[in-house]
């Protein structure tokens, strides 16, 4: 099952590129708020998992918001691919960095990015959206947790996060716009190895990011025992699982995203997102 957020609605997608609308075919049983999937999302499966194709609806990128608009926590992973530990001087013992980026973040599969003052670069992160809470989750259980998975970016701004003792992570990855995600919500099943995809990002052209989500230090059950040892893992909970290498940070010499530019993010078997950038400005 793939399941969009289209003009603010929850929103069934079908191979022939056509999508339904939830709450008119499930004549009110599931409401439109792309949210109201996850207060029981095994029914909500059962019962998409019957919406025949075509849907009624055409599917246009600009109208693709954040598949997960509200969720209710949203937890980032730091420096999860061996590759990207390197790059950024971590050793291989490190824990993975857990922080949060601030829902107000969140945009969609085509969105246009105000570029704030200071440094920003690009992480493209495979994004887990949880459909069955729960504290403490078994390693071999966390599947049966997941609802889907997403295209997303951890857009960075580098000097606040990276100046002072006290770095600022969440607040330099959380102004408006720095959570890309999309196109759709794509459930395990639909992928044959959902814990091996390929994911990248070019910008205007250059493959600035080329990896395999099996190449994560901790994978996806891992991190949702870790974190679930700890927290109560919520449905609609987010999780970004960490970049690849790659990033402007660590390039010599270093590059940053300008104004003018497009970024392409694209995640095997779930889709690509477009993320364009413009100045700052103080309207």
């Amino acid at each position: 099952m793939k399941l969009a957020n289209l003009d603010g609605r929850a929103a069934i997608v079908h191979p022939d590129g056509t999508a339904t609308d939830v709450a008119s075919a499930s004549e009110g049983r599931f409401g439109p708020d792309p949210m109201a999937a996850f207060a029981d999302w095994e029914a909500f499966g059962s019962w998409a998992a019957a919406v025949a194709a075509p849907g009624e609806l055409a599917i246009e990128p600009a109208r693709l918001g954040p598949p997960v608009p509200r969720p209710p926590q949203v937890f980032a992973i730091g420096v999860n691919y061996r590759e990207h530990a390197d790059e950024a001087g971590y050793p291989p013992d490190s824990l993975p960095v857990t922080f949060t980026k601030f829902p107000s973040s969140l945009t969609g599969a085509d969105a246009t990015v105000e570029l704030p003052d200071g440094n920003v670069d690009w992480e493209v992160e495979l994004v887990v959206a949880i459909g069955v809470g729960g504290h403490r989750i078994p390693h071999d259980e966390a599947w049966a947790h997941v609802a889907g998975m997403t295209v997303g970016q951890d857009l960075s701004e580098r000097v606040a996060q990276l100046e002072g003792a006290r770095p600022q992570f969440s607040l330099a990855k959380s102004h408006p716009g720095f959570s890309p995600t999309g196109p759709w919500l794509v459930t395990p099943d639909e992928l044959a190895d959902p814990g091996d995809l390929a994911i990248g990002c070019a910008l205007d052209g250059e493959t600035l990011q080329d990896s395999r989500t099996s190449r994560m230090i901790y994978d996806i059950p891992e991190l949702i025992a870790r974190l679930s040892a700890v927290v109560t893992l919520l449905p609609g909970d987010v999780i970004f699982t960490g970049t690849p290498s790659g990033i402007g940070n660590a390039r010599t010499p270093k590059r940053f995203l300008r104004a003018g530019e497009t970024l392409v993010s694209t995640i095997e078997g779930i889709g690509t997102i477009r993320t364009r950038f413009t100045e700052r400005t103080d309207a």
